[in-house]
């Protein structure tokens, strides 16, 4: 992991998806009506969506990468200043076209557009050099490379949809560009990355070096190659298609599954810390959302309340949980390095896994699946007390989250930690 003093890019980046993350759990409660009668075009549900993909998810990812791309492929990222200005471009920008898209107020789109062009071009380019420089060429840095060009893209058909909003001039085809923005940007952009990055973390998170790693490579294949069949399918409306990509997509999450499921299977440690049980939990909800995509697609459009259960669980079940897991390993160990690194061999120092508390952390892991699970029945069932009350439990999980990573970030060496350490300076593992 890098030294104390570069942490504080990734972590300012954290902490401003963080904070998207509690905006966007408490937008569930004002939008639980429209998410209960399947109204998925609501620019109240658009600018909301937008806060977790937007808000939590690209932010995090763009800060996750500052700190794992020299980790990862040894390749130092090529312009820090560049991700400096980049982050003070996006996260505003993502601020005001949440707020655009909610009023449509051009005196909000506009500024918010411009400034997240101008921030994902500024990470594009300085990620792409990054990888230029990168030394193994495996497969997480062609993960890396190819998330980035979905990105791209995702950009390219946002701006077509805003611009849309007040010109209408893709007419009767906007509910096909709103699915293939919507697929490239969660399938292409989001789990590519997380399957790419996955390959890196999750053995050394589980301690499960031994596992055979095949299934990593299919994976990025069916998915990649998934999002374009799919996305050609519904541009031409030839189902034929449709159904090709969306098999693709089914089979690539399968070869992801399967290459999770090799990984806790071949664990040294037994038992599973909060940060493992949270991307278990997620795993699950991926494959529930799969199978939801292909009842969508063999039902069609003309079943809005599936349409919206279907990215409901992919989104707040599966990717989001899944980042909150990798939070619970990866927030705790910048914060341990920043505060105690430079104290080990003086003075006995907290081992990460005690920065936070376990037992929180699987509470908050019940109150935001159940939520979830909760939310998806209500809407399912129509239901806006339904699809409220499991908006109120995962409120309550954020909660519990935000009150973690504050304990992460503040927490001071206590006596037990004295006692527990001894003569002993703790090491960094234990989380």
């Amino acid at each position: 992991m890098a030294a104390a003093g570069s942490v504080r890019l990734p972590g300012q980046h954290f902490a401003a998806a963080t904070l998207y993350l509690l905006a966007g759990s408490i937008g569930l409660l004002w939008i639980a009506p429209e998410l209960a009668a399947g109204a998925y075009l609501s620019p109240r549900v658009g600018a909301v969506t937008h806060l977790f993909t937007l808000g939590w998810l690209t932010t995090t990812i763009f800060g996750a990468l500052t700190q794992l791309l020299p980790m990862m492929l040894g390749a130092p990222l090529r312009w820090p200043r560049v991700a400096e200005a980049g982050y003070w471009t996006f996260v505003p920008g993502a601020g005001f076209l949440a707020a655009g898209v909610a009023t449509s107020r051009l005196a909000l789109l506009v500024p918010g557009v411009l400034l997240l062009i101008t921030g994902i071009l500024l990470a594009l380019a300085n990620f792409t050099a990054t990888l230029v420089r990168a030394k193994p060429r495996d497969v997480t840095a062609t993960a890396i490379a190819l998330a980035l060009g979905f990105l791209a893209s995702t950009l390219v058909l946002g701006v077509v949809l805003v611009h849309n909003l007040h010109t209408g001039f893709i007419a009767g085809d906007r509910l096909r560009v709103l699915a293939i923005h919507l697929h490239v940007a969660l399938v292409g952009w989001a789990l590519v990355m997380i399957v790419g990055v996955s390959h890196r973390l999750l053995p050394m998170f589980l301690l499960a070096h031994r596992a055979e790693t095949r299934w990593t490579g299919l994976a990025l294949a069916g998915l990649a190659s998934g999002v374009v069949v799919l996305a050609t399918g519904i541009g031409a409306h030839r189902p034929p298609l449709q159904w090709a990509g969306a098999l693709l997509l089914a089979g690539g999450l399968g070869c992801f599954l399967r290459q999770a499921y090799g990984f806790y299977r071949a664990r040294v440690r037994r038992q599973l810390d909060p940060g493992m049980r949270f991307a278990a939990i997620a795993l699950a909800f991926m494959a529930a959302s799969a199978l939801l995509g292909l009842v969508v697609l063999a039902e069609g459009a003309g079943h809005p309340r599936l349409v919206t259960l279907y990215v409901s669980t992919g989104l707040l079940g599966g990717i989001l949980l899944y980042v909150v897991g990798f939070f619970y390993k990866i927030v705790p160990l910048l914060a341990w390095t920043a505060r105690f690194r430079g104290r080990t061999g003086k003075e006995p120092v907290p081992a990460v896994a005690r920065l936070y508390s376990a037992r929180i952390a699987q509470v908050q892991l019940g109150l935001m699946a159940g939520g979830v699970a909760l939310l998806g029945g209500g809407i399912g069932a129509g239901s806006v007390a339904g699809t409220r009350a499991g908006a109120v439990l995962f409120v309550g999980g954020v909660l519990l989250f935000l009150t973690q990573l504050a304990q992460v970030a503040f927490r001071r060496l206590s006596c037990t930690d004295r006692l527990d350490a001894g003569a002993t300076p703790a090491s960094p593992g234990g989380g």
